[in-house]
């Protein structure tokens, strides 16, 4: 869909959107056109139960007075909860509401003096980038779509007064959308076409912006020790990659942020093989490397002052008869050995080999790392945030403040040697699952603490937030490309410049 901003004029043809604030509180655009229309915006609120509040949205049909197809209302809710989120779901409702309705162009129309909470460029710019999030589809593979079934909608214009000052506004945002898209596109895609090798190469292609890009081998992983991460590969075909991602847009001497991803292509469970029902959903078990990838294109797209690591550990975690057995023990990297007792709990073991691998190398400021990693998370957590365990109180509170600042939400949760206690092994320095079937996800947490060596460190557990079997605002369903904007808005406020 393509996007743009104009100066401010009613437009000849396609739909036409104006806010609403709540209590039915008419913008300055929207009394101007409830005008022209002799009032019929206020005759279709008062027949309606649209009331203004925050994601309504009531479609009138234009009068004939007007050349204009469609006027549409969204509601703006409260002025004090008028923020860049809200904006950005505005823009979101405003596709998921006409994407298929007919309409080719739609038309917002911000007017003179608008109060949106932000500068008007701002807020223009946060409608399109929010209308543009809710843009995506994944139809690469789809061969037979019914006319019905395709969107309509072809571009979307914000009208106001200061077009070059939202244009110069979204410049940042659209980056970042493309970011989030790549990632989408990443973790939709099935594990015959995305595997350690061609995730490899997806990664390659952000040369083209100025990112460095390294990728290990088997060859040089046996070489730095990485026995965990090789070990999980090697009941694969497809070989075990370690794929590291340079942008270098700060000082020259300066720490980099590192950023690490469990990159688990597919993942069958090994030996300790998941059940058959729902398993081809473990193509998006890379989701974490999606987000680092994706994160890496929307730094370098924005031409970031920062300087960022982007790790990613790739393996696909398959059953054949060079698979790792339960009760096998590996050599990791730090030189802890690991006694498997489930094949299952494979994340965790690439991982260990990035983290240590990642501090040992690039001693960075802070290491985050995401993951897919547990299903206890998502039984505490739900689809509504991700788990966050952090070694440092400060980079927790950034973070966390950050998700809520882009709207993807974290909640933390518990470490402890209360629960580092739980994976001592009797026969190797640790084991990968506790035996038990409490508190997963911080069991999962601690192991990877064995392997941070005393750096800042976060780890977030986005199993329930990686993939989307709804609708949301700004995100269609399937991949959610959750990660992206958070690490982005964290990176840009505590790191950048």
């Amino acid at each position: 869909m393509k996007i743009s901003f104009a100066e401010a004029s009613l437009p000849k043809s396609g739909a036409v959107v104006v806010g609403v604030g709540e209590d039915r509180v008419l913008s300055e655009a929207a009394a101007t056109l409830d005008r022209d229309t002799g009032g019929a915006l206020v005759r279709a609120m008062a027949a309606s139960r649209f009331n203004g509040k925050k994601e309504q949205v009531l479609s009138v049909l234009s009068p004939t007075n007007l050349s204009i197809g469609r006027i549409v209302l969204v509601g703006l809710g409260k002025p004090a909860e008028i923020n860049a989120v809200l904006l950005q779901n505005l823009g979101g409702s405003i596709v998921a509401h006409l994407g298929g309705s007919g309409e080719a162009d739609v038309a917002v129309l911000l007017g003179e003096g608008a109060d949106l909470g932000l500068p008007a460029a701002e807020a223009a710019a946060h409608i399109a980038f929010g209308a543009q999030l809710r843009s995506y589809r994944f139809d690469k593979y789809r061969t037979k779509i019914k006319p019905e079934q395709k969107p309509s909608l072809k571009k979307l214009s914000v009208l106001l007064d200061d077009a070059a000052g939202a244009r110069k506004a979204y410049g940042a945002l659209e980056k970042i959308a493309d970011g989030v898209f790549f990632t989408r596109d990443l973790v939709s895609e099935p594990g015959n076409v995305i595997y350690p090798e061609s995730l490899a190469e997806q990664a390659q292609s952000l040369t083209e912006l100025g990112v460095e890009v390294e990728v290990l081998d088997e060859k040089k992983l046996k070489k730095l020790g990485m026995g965990a991460l090789l070990g999980v590969g090697q009941g694969s075909v497809k070989p075990p990659r370690l794929i590291v991602m340079q942008w270098n847009g700060g000082k020259s001497k300066k720490a980099p942020v590192a950023i690490i991803g469990k990159g688990i292509t597919f993942d069958t469970g090994g030996i300790s093989l998941k059940p058959g029902a729902g398993m081809e959903d473990m193509k998006w078990d890379m989701g974490g490397s999606g987000v680092v990838i994706g994160l890496m294109k929307a730094l370098a797209g924005r031409k970031a002052k920062v300087n960022v690591v982007g790790v990613v550990a790739a393996a696909e975690n398959m059953p054949d008869g060079n698979a790792i057995r339960p009760g096998d023990i590996l050599t990791s990297m730090s030189g802890q050995t690991i006694e498997v007792n489930n094949t299952d709990a494979e994340g965790r073991l690439v991982l260990a080999d990035a983290l240590w691998y990642t501090q040992d190398r690039f001693k960075p400021v802070a290491m985050i790392d995401l993951a897919t990693l547990t299903g206890a998370i998502l039984i505490a957590l739900g689809h509504e945030q991700a788990g966050l365990f952090a070694n440092d109180d400060a980079l927790a509170e950034d973070l966390i403040a950050a998700g809520r600042e882009v709207d993807e939400h974290l909640w933390r949760m518990p470490l402890g040697d209360r629960y580092d206690r739980q994976i001592d092994s009797d026969i190797a320095d640790v084991k990968n699952i506790s035996g038990t079937r409490e508190a997963g996800a911080s069991i999962g947490a601690v192991f990877l603490q064995r392997f941070v060596n005393g750096a800042k460190w976060a780890h977030l557990d986005i199993a329930g937030m990686a993939w989307s079997k709804r609708d949301a605002l700004t995100v269609p369903k399937g991949a959610t490309g959750y990660g992206v904007r958070l690490l982005d808005r964290y990176i840009a406020a505590k790191h950048e410049g």
